[in-house]
Order: C-alpha cells, then structure tokens, then sequence
C-alpha cells in the first residue's frame, strides 16, 4: 500500500468522493442533500489517497474544527477493498498527520445509516460525544471524538 498526502484538487481523490458520494446518496436516501451541503472538498487541504499498484483504493481528509481538533472527512474505501483493515491504516494515516500539525484530538460525523464507518470508528478508539455544530439535533447523525497520543 502506498498513502500519498494530497488536498482536494488531485484528481483521484475528486474520483473517490464521487463514489462515496454516489454511495450515501443510495444510503442516506432523502437525507442526502443535508448531508451534502457540509461535505464540499474544495478547501480541503490534508487529503490522503491510498493505492496498490496504481490503483486508488481509499480516500480520506482532515480539516481544522478548532484551535485543537480537527474533523475527519470524506474517508472511503472502495467496495472491494473492504473487510481488510485499509480504513482503519487510513485513518491512523490521517491522525498521524493531524498531530504533526500540531492537533490534539479529532472530531467526526457519521450516520446511523452507515454501521460500517461506526464500526470502524468504534474500533480505532473513538468516543461518542453529542452532537456537534450543524448536526445538533439531527437523529441520524452520530458525532465522536478521539484524543490522540
């Protein structure tokens, strides 16, 4: 595997998240386009796209939330290439980054319509904390914190 740190513009990682949009959309169904409005790419500027052999498997970024946390966004791994840990070696990848930056903690959003990411989440030591920002009072997202080491 190879993780190659990247922001929005590369054209892979735009690929990824057409995708993973295509996906939540069949997921989210009506919900889709509120969840949307709060997943535009374009600022993003720590986005990490994992390969094997030149093939773009996985996607996922981070963006500022605070003076000490950042929010993980748009992670995806395509369909088959999941079941074998390469979310979770993306996600480490992305905290790794964010400490570096000088971050203490990630935040994130998920919905309940996506027990693959809770799980995921869950897994790698992230804590439910309620809802945060736009997501307060919305029942089908889920909003959890990791302090990192």
């Amino acid at each position: 595997m190879e993780l190659v740190r990247t922001d929005a513009s590369h054209p892979d990682f735009i690929g990824l998240v057409r995708a993973l949009d295509t996906e939540l959309a069949i997921r989210d169904g009506e919900d889709h386009a509120f969840y949307h409005q709060f997943n535009a790419i374009t600022h993003l500027k720590h986005c990490i796209i994992m390969y094997h052999n030149g093939i773009p498997l996985g996607c996922g970024a981070i963006k500022p939330f605070d003076d000490t946390s950042v929010e993980v966004k748009r992670m995806f791994t395509t369909p088959e290439s999941r079941g074998k840990g390469l979310a979770s070696e993306l996600l480490n990848a992305l905290e790794q980054w964010a400490t570096e930056l000088g971050y203490s903690s990630c935040v994130l959003e998920t919905g309940l319509k996506q027990p693959e990411a809770i799980a995921l989440y869950t897994r790698n030591n992230y804590e439910r904390i309620p809802n945060y920002g736009q997501y307060i009072n919305v029942t089908n997202s889920l909003c959890f914190k990791k302090v990192l080491k």
